[in-house]
């Protein structure tokens, strides 16, 4: 159910929010007798749609605001596996309070007992259409989006993820489409539907479909449920291999690592013409570095290496924890030491110059600044 997002149906490039607060809404008086429930909302819109579930604007009369409010779509009413996913979905957001994910204000049954959960309307560019534009050539994300400006990104989604993993949970499904950009550099992670609880006993709710169309691309971007739950372009192995037993927050590393992939090549970590290729790719075949894959882009030697040791087959090769790796993202940023990367003397220099362009910079002013204040009064004696 990760396939419906929250950027809009009609367009998902971001927009700087002009709505201005309106006194008829803010000081509204409050009826004596509140409608709360289903029954506080009004005016819906279609926002976005997915496989599993539908995503409407609405308005809720009691705040004056309009939120998002999330379904399950008719035929999928019956299935007991989708009502508990839909259900872990609302409540794992709401329970990962931090910034980066979407605040959900209300779960509860429409008039004809459906479940339903709201939550907060959000705006914004999502990383794969990003990523999309900058390989187009489109100056609107060329200009903005440098490899700097991305790993920033990565950043801040490494570390929503690894406040979740503090929380026991593992989000399973991370992916550009699940990445989305605000106007002002804010990062909200989408689509929780497929978290792991990392205390859960080991369940298998089927296997993925047996057979994705030959060269249909997006369906192997779409999430799968079922016993190898996630996304096949982005899956690790031990999802791949539908060892759901063994799936812990290196799970997350690997897939994060993935995005930084395509961030960094502008190519899919692995790809197949079906899904059963992919998998097997996935567990099977060795990781081309970033910069042997396409190396006339230039890419800097340690972010090749913190993407190679986050996406190693073998989950202990990998970063223990997100963290280690969201250290390791912000250090290149910082021009500091990465601990993936084993650096010469010389990239330590240049590290070392660009940590200290701003204190050379004052030295030297403050020195030329002392020279031409002696000269200026050995002329003026």
């Amino acid at each position: 159910m990760g396939s419906e997002s929250l950027s809009s149906n009609t367009s998902t490039r971001s927009r700087i929010n002009t709505h201005h607060l309106d006194l008829q809404v803010t000081d509204k008086d409050l009826p004596r007798h509140i409608v709360n429930g289903f029954m506080r909302y009004d005016n819906f819109t279609k926002f976005a749609e997915g496989g599993t579930a539908l995503l409407e604007e609405c308005l809720d009369k009691n705040l004056g605001r309009v939120v998002v409010m999330k379904r399950l779509h008719a035929h999928m009413l019956d299935d007991e596996i989708e009502q508990k996913r839909f259900l872990r979905e609302a409540r794992v957001t709401a329970l990962i309070q931090h910034p980066a994910t979407v605040p959900v204000y209300e779960i509860s049954r429409d008039r004809a007992g459906a479940v339903y959960f709201t939550m907060k309307k959000v705006e914004g560019v999502d990383l794969r259409e990003i990523l999309l534009g900058i390989v187009a050539r489109d100056p609107s994300f060329r200009n903005k989006y440098a490899i700097k400006d991305l790993v920033e990104v990565l950043v801040q989604v490494g570390q929503a993820v690894a406040f979740a993993h503090s929380r026991g949970v593992v989000h399973r499904d991370l992916k550009p489409a699940n990445i989305l950009v605000g106007e002002f550099g804010e990062v909200m992670i989408l689509d929780w539907g497929l978290a792991k609880i990392l205390n859960e006993p080991h369940t298998e709710h089927g296997d993925l479909p047996d057979k994705i169309p030959e060269k249909d691309h997006l369906r192997l971007e779409l999430t799968r449920a079922g016993k190898r739950a996630g996304t096949p372009l982005y899956m690790s192995p031990e999802q791949a291999a539908g060892d759901n037993e063994n799936i812990d927050g290196r799970s997350d590393v690997y897939s994060l690592g993935s995005i930084l992939y395509e961030v960094l090549t502008h190519e899919n970590l692995v790809w197949g013409i079906d899904k059963d290729e992919v998998l097997e790719r996935i567990q099977n075949q060795e990781p081309v570095p970033p910069r042997k894959r396409t190396p006339h882009r230039k890419i800097p030697k340690a972010l090749d290496s913190i993407c190679m040791r986050a996406i190693q087959r073998n989950p202990e090769d990998r970063y223990p924890t997100l963290l280690e790796m969201v250290d390791d993202l912000r250090s290149y940023l910082l021009h500091e030491d990465v601990s993936a990367h084993s650096y010469t003397f010389w990239e330590r220099f240049i590290n070392w110059e660009r940590r200290n362009t701003m204190l050379a910079v004052a030295v030297g002013s403050g020195i030329l600044g002392a020279v031409l204040l002696a000269s200026f009064q050995a002329l003026t004696k």
